[in-house]
């Protein structure tokens, strides 16, 4: 680092995402979706809006505000969009950690990025064996709560009455919930966000609707909440969303119907691998996401990722608490079944 770096920032640990190779490589570490964007999503991309990159998008994205609020059943005035949901959670973090924030101690790792960078109080859940969650350790927080559900990393699921019971149990607090993999097999917190002025559901464009590379997420909430999101995207970068990617946004929710037949066959495929390695003596937690993650029952993870590798296959080794677990997104049908012959191999 340099010696003009502000000093709150020199002990800061950045986010590390998934490796993004050059190339061939089965991709399997980052929870990309393997199929991709409708023809509807490509058509929008290459029409009007993708030659007028020479003027600023809509920075309210209203377009796309609509076709979302249509589609879930409230108001545009109850969603923000931008860049992404990592960028909706840095939002989240700023507007409502000032006393602190409390998540499960295994979650997705910019939740405690965001903790670092913007000097709030963090404190962790506990986790059981089988990387379940009890709601009780949620309740009473007195401080933002963020929950990854179903889980960012084990892809374990809290049921509806759960997260309802956190929320209800934190009035003097907002109940962030992180949907990005709720199409999958979750249970959406959704219909919370009209029973309580405390929710907010962040989801993302990335994994169910085929857009990792346009960064599109959004949240829903109370016309409250979301305007001090909206106060927050507008001290920030008000066009945060593009217009190539607020045009896909927009041509995702209006082809639904392939999206969700997507899902259903990433969840399908993933039931049967999980199946595949469990008859193999492998050991997983019970994931409602586009992911597994799995113990082997011999040999180190590390060195199963690494032997993977130089076989063509990434997947993904996280290390630290899950040291002995690989997280392996669910590709086409093909890809793992490539996989399954590769980890015969090595294993």
């Amino acid at each position: 680092m340099s010696r003009y770096l502000n000093s709150r920032y020199a002990s800061l640990k950045a986010y590390v995402p998934g490796e993004q190779p050059k190339g061939e490589f089965i991709k399997l570490n980052a929870n990309e979706s393997p199929y991709p964007p409708s023809e509807g999503v490509l058509a929008a991309v290459s029409g009007r809006e993708g030659s007028m990159l020479n003027m600023y998008p809509d920075a309210a994205c209203r377009a796309l505000d609509s076709a979302l609020a249509e589609a879930l059943g409230v108001e545009s005035e109850n969603i923000v969009c931008s860049n992404g949901s990592d960028d909706i959670l840095n939002f989240c973090f700023m507007a409502f950690g000032e006393r602190g924030a409390l998540f499960p101690e295994i979650t997705y790792g910019f939740y405690e990025v965001f903790c670092a960078l913007h000097g709030i109080d963090e404190k962790r859940a506990p986790m059981h064996e089988d990387f379940t969650l009890r709601a009780e350790d949620f309740y009473d927080a007195h401080r933002m709560v963020v929950i990854a559900n179903p889980n960012a990393q084990t892809g374990v699921e809290l049921p509806f009455d759960a997260i309802e019971s956190i929320v209800q149990h934190n009035t003097d607090s907002v109940v962030v919930v992180d949907e990005a993999y709720v199409a999958f097999g979750g249970v959406s917190a959704l219909p919370l966000v009209r029973k309580y002025p405390n929710v907010v559901i962040v989801r993302t464009f990335s994994k169910s609707r085929s857009l990792a590379g346009a960064r599109l997420g959004f949240a829903v909430g109370s016309a409250e909440l979301i305007d001090d999101l909206r106060r927050i995207k507008f001290s920030t970068n008000p066009y945060s969303v593009s217009r190539t990617a607020s045009a896909a946004g927009v041509a995702a929710v209006k082809d639904s119907a392939y999206y969700e037949a997507n899902c259903m066959r990433i969840a399908t495929e993933r039931d049967k691998f999980a199946a595949s390695l469990k008859a193999r003596g492998w050991y997983l937690t019970d994931s409602k996401a586009n992911f597994v993650l799995a113990k082997p029952p011999k040999g180190r993870a590390e060195d199963i990722a690494a032997g993977l590798k130089a076989r063509g296959i990434l997947v993904r080794y996280l290390g630290g608490e899950l040291a002995d677990y690989l997280r392996i997104t669910i590709g086409t049908p093909e890809q793992m079944e490539k996989l399954l012959a590769e980890l015969d191999a090595i294993c």
